[in-house]
C-alpha cells in the first residue's frame, strides 16, 4: 500500500511546534513524554512506562514477533551546581551542553515553584582586552535571575539541582527548514509519531507487534533504551537519530564524512547495525525511491542503536539519521523533506516486513 502524503497536516505541525518548545530535559522528561502520549493514543491500542519515564505504543501487542522503531526524549540542559552570596549561579552539565554558545543565552530554570528567567551573562566587549579576551568555560559562565543575594535566590525556589533550558522557540525557515532547540531528538519523537498515525490512517494490519519507543535518557549514555530494551525483548530494533550536517563550514569530512541536509536519511554502517536488516532498509529505500546517504561508524554509533543491539544476546539493530545543521546548539536545524523521508522510509519498511519476509533470516 502505497503512503498518503499527508505527513505535515496543520495537526502536526501544531503538535510539533509545541513538543519542540516544550522543555525536555534529560531526567525531567515527563512533561514532554505525556504531551507525546497525549498525541500518539489514538493511534496506538495501548501503551507502557517504565520507572524512569520511557513511554512505548504498541499496536498489536499479543504478537510474538515485536518489532522496535525508536527516538530519544530528553534534551540537554544545565544543573544549578553553585550560588554566589552575590546571587549569581554557576551550573554544570546535564548532556553534552556546549558551554561555548552560553554566553547572553536566555534560560528557563525549572523550579517547583514554576519557571524562573534568568540569562548566561558575559562582560561587555568594551571591558575586554583585544589579544586576551576570556573563552567561555564552565569555570567562567554564570546565570544571573536578577537577584542581589544567594537567599533571594533561595526564595526564588532555584537550588542546587534544579535545572535550566534554554529559551529558544520553534520556526521554520524559507519553507524548507525546520529550526530550534532540541530538535536532537524531539525530531525524532515526532518522525515515529507520524509512522504510527500513517499506520493507523491506512488500516495497516501488522502482524507482528510494533512498539513505538520514546526513551529517556539518551543524552547521558543511553540509559533509557538500555532498561527499555529489557523490558520489551524485541526481536529487531530500528532506531531513527540525528547526524551532521557535515556541508556546514569547520566540518573537516575527511573526520566526520559527507552528509548534507535535503539529500535523505543517512544510513550507518557498524559493529553494532546489523547487516543484513541494513541492507533490507537499502533495499525498501530503492523499491519506493527514497533518496539515502551513508555513513560509517569505526567503534559505537553514540545512538540508542548501541543499547538495543547489546541487549538479550543481541538484537538486530538498524540507524536510520536525519541530517541536523548545528547540533546542541539552539539553532538546530532539518530539511523538512529529510523528516518526511525519515517516515517514509521506516514507514515502507513496516510495509515490507508484513508483506512476507521471512524475519528469520535477519538473524
Amino acid at each position: 500500500m502505497i503512503l498518503q502524503e499527508n505527513i505535515f497536516t496543520p495537526e502536526s505541525l501544531a503538535f510539533l511546534e509545541n513538543y519542540i518548545n516544550n522543555a525536555s530535559p534529560t531526567g525531567f522528561e515527563s512533561s514532554g513524554q505525556k504531551m507525546w502520549l497525549e498525541y500518539l493514543t489514538p493511534y496506538i491500542d495501548t501503551y507502557i512506562s517504565d520507572n524512569y519515564g520511557s513511554v512505548v505504543g504498541v499496536i498489536n501487542k499479543d504478537a510474538p514477533y515485536k518489532v522496535v522503531i525508536e527516538a530519544h526524549a530528553d534534551e540537554i540542559s544545565w544543573f544549578v551546581q553553585y550560588i554566589t552570596e552575590d546571587g549569581l549561579i554557576y551550573v554544570s552539565r546535564n548532556g553534552g551542553s556546549d558551554h561555548t554558545i552560553a554566553p547572553s543565552k536566555r534560560v528557563n530554570i525549572h523550579t517547583e515553584n514554576g519557571i524562573v528567567k534568568a540569562v548566561f551573562g558575559w562582560p561587555a566587549i568594551h571591558t575586554r582586552r583585544t589579544g586576551s579576551e576570556p573563552v567561555p568555560s564552565l569555570k567562567n559562565i554564570f546565570l544571573d535571575c536578577g537577584c542581589t543575594s544567594k537567599q533571594e535566590v533561595l526564595d526564588l525556589g532555584i537550588h542546587v539541582g534544579c535545572v535550566a533550558t534554554f529559551e529558544d522557540e520553534f520556526m521554520t525557515l524559507q519553507n524548507r527548514y525546520f529550526a530550534g532547540r532540541a530538535l536532537d531528538n524531539r525530531m525524532g519523537g515526532f518522525m515515529i509519531a507520524q509512522v504510527a498515525r500513517l499506520l493507523k490512517e491506512n488500516n495497516i494490519q501488522l502482524p507482528f507487534g510494533l512498539y513505538i519507543v520514546n526513551s529517556v535518557q539518551e543524552e547521558i549514555g543511553l540509559r533509557g533504551a538500555e532498561m527499555i530494551a529489557r523490558t520489551i525483548h524485541p526481536n529487531v530494533a530500528i532506531i531513527t537519530d540525528v547526524t551532521h550536517d557535515t556541508s556546514t563550514p569547520m566540518i573537516d569530512k575527511i573526520e566526520n564524512g559527507d552528509v548534507k541536509c535535503g539529500n535523505g536519511p543517512s544510513l550507518t554502517y557498524g559493529p553494532a547495525v546489523h547487516n543484513n536488516l541494513l541492507k533490507m532498509i537499502i533495499e525498501t529505500a530503492r523499491k519506493y525511491e527514497i533518496p539515502f546517504q551513508r555513513e560509517a561508524a569505526s567503534r559505537s554509533t553514540g545512538t540508542d542503536t548501541d543499547a538495543f543491539a547489546y541487549t538479550h544476546g543481541g538484537v538486530p539493530s538498524a540507524l536510520i539519521s536525519l541530517p541536523l545543521r548545528y547540533m546542541h546548539t539552539t539553532v538546530e536545524m532539518a530539511n523538512q523533506s529529510d523528516v518526511a523521508n525519515v517516515v517514509r522510509l521506516i514507514y515502507y519498511q513496516l510495509l515490507e516486513m508484513q508483506a512476507g519476509h521471512d524475519f528469520r533470516y535477519i538473524q
